[in-house]
């Protein structure tokens, strides 16, 4: 293994890994979305559709952005309640900008903006340019005519085209956590296409329960749901429909990492790999990453956010990669990360296989490791000489059978840890000790 990661991301004032994130009505204002939206001018957008998941504050900030938009002279089409990966394919089948208003997996008081340009999040260099504008620093052109809006037409319909080649009938009882989020307007109509033996929870959304209690952030509910109704599988979606989280039977969690080895297996059996090779982040469990190149499959490691894996996947031209929190691309069938589309993907090699998923990962061992988040610990630690110092010899005394990863988050105001070994008593060990080290830094 190489020396322990500490990852500093690059970090704009506003864009953090996944988009602007923080709390609604106060970071996340009035003025900032319709500068927001002032700012896509800069960018020559002349057209921008907008999405929401169902957050109470979705509608606010879709007003702001779409004023925005439309006082820079774009026309704007209002998508309504849609998943993030819906209308990132809306942004490409139409080819013009897509905004999406979403906090992802995070509570109900947070929320988001996500940007895309026919299909693909924005750059850096783009994101620097609507911040410029933000800012005061970058003036838009005066004296354009106003832009018009709209409700846009036949979103699930188009959204539904990317599924006509993957859907494959079944018998099989599915259930469907929907963690009262945005898949709650699409994943129940896409799967009763595969099988009558569909149930389904977290599809009562108020604006406030998202991701309460429910989603992939809690796999305990769809495990109490499936085994509660003698269902043969389970998933569980984010708020925002761009993750996803299996549950067999057994009430066993199958995690991207999971996923994502069954999909590279499956794709190379089918000639369909590209390069033979995956992208997982330094996030990824050893287990995983092992089991893979004893398939002889390759495996590059990237910095954790999907917009790192999706560079990655263009720079070694693969078609596969993802995070093991289940945000997993596919460019055989689009672009980001689609909880659904994986779900239904996942299906459809199951069906065909005639096999359980635990059949189709017994070959991964995974290590045993923990996550803290650590909060009230600002991020500048992490610079510290001696932290650093004792973070390599951690990693030197682990050596190949073990992994340790410390980065602070970019879309929360916490330090993430991640401590993997061949033994949960040197887990432990070692991440008391970063805890330990990082508070005490923080306190001198």
């Amino acid at each position: 293994m190489p020396d322990a990661y500490i990852i500093l991301v690059t970090i704009l004032k506003y864009f953090g890994t996944d988009g602007i994130r923080g709390k609604a009505y106060d970071f996340l204002n009035a003025d900032l979305a319709y500068k927001v939206g002032l700012g896509l001018q800069a960018l020559d957008c002349k057209e921008a559709i907008i999405g929401r998941d169902t957050r109470e504050s979705g509608k606010f900030l879709e007003e702001n952005l779409e004023k925005g938009a439309v006082a820079s002279g774009i026309n704007v089409y209002r998508a309504g309640v849609v998943s993030t990966p819906e209308l990132s394919y809306l942004s490409k089948r139409k080819g013009i900008f897509g905004i999406m208003i979403t906090g992802s997996h995070n509570p109900h008081h947070d929320n988001g903006i996500k940007i895309f340009k026919a299909g693909k999040k924005l750059s850096e260099a783009e994101e620097a340019v609507i911040e410029a504008v933000i800012e005061g620093t970058k003036a838009p052109e005066e004296g354009v005519p106003f832009g018009k809006a709209e409700d846009a037409e036949d979103c699930f319909s188009v959204y539904c085209e990317i599924f006509e080649e993957i859907i494959v009938p079944t018998d099989l009882r599915i259930g469907l956590d929907l963690a009262n989020g945005a898949t709650c307007s699409t994943a129940e109509k896409i799967f009763k296409k595969i099988t009558p033996n569909v149930f389904v929870i977290g599809n009562n959304p108020d604006g406030f329960n998202i991701n309460r209690d429910c989603g992939s952030m809690h796999p305990e509910t769809i495990v109490e749901f499936v085994k509660e109704k003698g269902l043969d599988l389970g998933f569980a979606f984010d708020g925002d429909g761009d993750r996803i989280l299996a549950v067999d039977s057994a009430g066993r969690v199958f995690n991207g990492d999971h996923l994502i080895y069954i999909f590279a297996n499956y794709l190379k059996e089918k000639g369909m790999l590209a390069k033979e090779g995956v992208v997982l982040t330094k996030m990824s469990n050893l287990g995983t990453i092992k089991a893979l190149k004893n398939l002889g499959i390759k495996v590059v490691l990237t910095d954790v956010g999907d917009k790192f894996v999706f560079e990655a996947l263009e720079k070694h031209g693969f078609v596969l990669g993802g995070e093991r929190s289940g945000h997993i691309i596919n460019l055989n069938l689009l672009e980001t990360g689609d909880g659904v589309l994986n779900a239904v993907y996942l299906t459809k090699i199951l069906a065909e296989k005639q096999e359980r998923m635990e059949e189709l990962v017994k070959e991964v061992e995974m290590y045993p490791e923990k996550t803290c988040n650590l909060r009230d610990v600002k991020k500048e630690v992490l610079r510290n000489e001696g932290f650093q110092k004792r973070l390599k010899e951690m990693q030197a005394e682990l050596g190949e059978d073990g992994k340790i990863i410390v980065r602070p988050s970019g879309t929360e105001p916490v330090i993430r840890i991640s401590v993997s070994a061949a033994s949960e008593e040197r887990v432990q060990t070692y991440l008391d000790e970063i805890v330990g080290l990082l508070r005490s830094i923080e306190e001198a």
